[in-house]
């Protein structure tokens, strides 16, 4: 594969996911939440919701939600090894980004098709399980093809880093997209309208159909990476302890982050604080942020960064819960916006992590071992994200919309049990390597050896 030499072709690579992670959000935080009214606020239930009452068995939703999101972690693996061994003249990566893309739309648009508007049944839930699968299998060959590419469509540890920070950058655009305009467009149009709004942006994920340059894999033509089955791609990956200890840690912050971004509606349905002010708060300050999250990386390594990150977070979650007690009015309305602010000192960073860490432990290894098979490391995450994003954002989302305690929706809590995921995995980042600690730290210039004779010399 060519490599992306200048500024601006790596900045406009990095951006081309924007569309569909804004398609992804749609789908689990919204359409999701769309077949289920219970949990919202009265107010939120006519536009929020696609009928105003539930249209799936709760318990079995529950259930299926979390197989979707299994699924769909197991689906990366063989959909990794499809993009690592794909064989056509246009090369590995562009028909797999293209084919996933089409269907992605077409499983997205499904989803907000009803077969029965009466009420509960048992066909709406294998229905909507059905499309929610498809979507997630889809979406993953899309997503999976492109971020492999970040270990190939650069050289170095720089570029990888300038993609991924730039990558997080458009993951604040479309978060401010989906929880701020998408949330602002709520108070006049139905959920069904306002999806249907933001799915040409997926046409976004074109612009890599265009920069990438792969030879044919068919043949016997060009230049082909080496590659191997799927077994020995999934060991290789799982052999590395380096990947798995972080993906214990990536997994118990997923969890928490996944299950306040699933029910966030809900969240701000039932506490009487504004998601458009508190996410726009939110989102504000991100690119100064980011900054000094990349200071932190440089100085004292990844993993004090990453510590920073997840303890502000967890901090300002616990203090959002907090404030969701008071009663309404200015001093809940201000002290909200200052748990939001309190969250961009990490929300760039969350997302950045996602990238930046599998495409270099997969450029380690192909360094180590000469075999091309990144595609794999983001598999293998994705696994371990479905699981905890399928527990966090479906199982224990459900549980608490249908659940009181303390004579509160049980929605008040999403933040207090998001608050305590992150403070868990700050506790295991003391688990991860040195490799992954120091990671992105400045390393000291290395003197020549005969600078060095000289300087003993004086």
């Amino acid at each position: 594969m060519n490599t992306l030499k200048t500024t601006k072709a790596k900045f406009f690579y990095a951006c081309s996911a924007l569309g569909v992670n804004l398609l992804n959000l749609m789908m689990g935080s919204y359409l999701c939440s769309a077949i289920i009214a219970s949990g919202f606020g009265e107010d939120a239930i006519k536009n929020h919701t696609f009928e105003g009452h539930d249209l799936v068995i709760a318990g079995l939703w529950a259930v299926f939600g979390v197989v979707a999101k299994i699924i769909d972690g197991i689906i990366d693996i063989p959909m990794a090894q499809l993009s690592d061994r794909f064989k056509s003249k246009w090369g590995r990566r562009r028909p797999s980004i293209l084919i996933g893309m089409i269907i992605m739309m077409a499983s997205y648009a499904l989803f907000m098709y009803v077969p029965n508007k009466e009420g509960i049944t048992l066909f709406n839930t294998i229905y909507f399980f059905v499309i929610l699968a498809i979507f997630y299998t889809s979406y993953t060959l899309t997503m999976v093809s492109y971020y492999a590419t970040f270990t190939e469509i650069v050289d170095n540890e720089k570029d990888r880093k300038f993609i991924s920070n730039v990558k997080s950058v458009c993951d604040i655009v479309y978060f401010i997209l989906g929880y701020v305009v998408v949330s602002a467009m709520l108070k006049g149009f139905n959920i069904r309208i306002v999806a249907l709004l933001v799915l040409p942006l997926t046409l976004t994920m074109l612009i890599p159909l265009f920069m990438i340059k792969e030879e044919s894999t068919v043949g016997g033509k060009g230049k082909v990476e080496q590659t191997v089955n799927i077994v020995k791609s999934l060991g290789y990956t799982l052999k590395n302890k380096d990947f798995i200890l972080w993906m214990v840690v990536y997994s118990f912050m997923t969890f928490g982050v996944q299950l306040f971004l699933s029910g966030i509606n809900e969240y701000f349905s039932v506490t009487g604080l504004s998601m458009i002010i508190v996410m726009a708060s939110s989102f504000s300050l991100v690119p100064f942020t980011f900054i000094i999250y990349n200071y932190l990386v440089r100085k004292k390594g990844f993993r004090f960064a990453f510590q920073y990150t997840l303890l502000v977070f967890a901090i300002s979650m616990f203090c959002m819960f907090l404030v969701s007690y008071l009663d309404k009015g200015l001093a809940k309305t201000i002290l909200a916006v200052v748990c939001g602010i309190g969250c961009s000192f990490a929300i760039g960073a969350i997302f950045s992590v996602a990238y930046s860490i599998p495409s270099q432990l997969a450029a380690d290894d192909e360094e180590r071992t000469g075999i091309s098979h990144s595609a794999m490391y983001f598999a293998v995450q994705g696994l371990f994200a479905g699981v905890a994003s399928g527990i966090g954002g479906t199982a224990v989302l459900t549980l608490l919309k249908k659940t009181t305690m303390f004579d509160k929706p049980g929605s008040y809590y999403i933040t207090l049990v998001t608050s305590i995921a992150c403070l868990v995995a700050f506790a295991l980042t003391y688990i991860l390597p040195r490799s992954i600690v120091e990671l992105g730290m400045d390393k000291p210039k290395v003197v020549e050896e005969d600078e060095e004779f000289l300087i003993e010399e004086i």
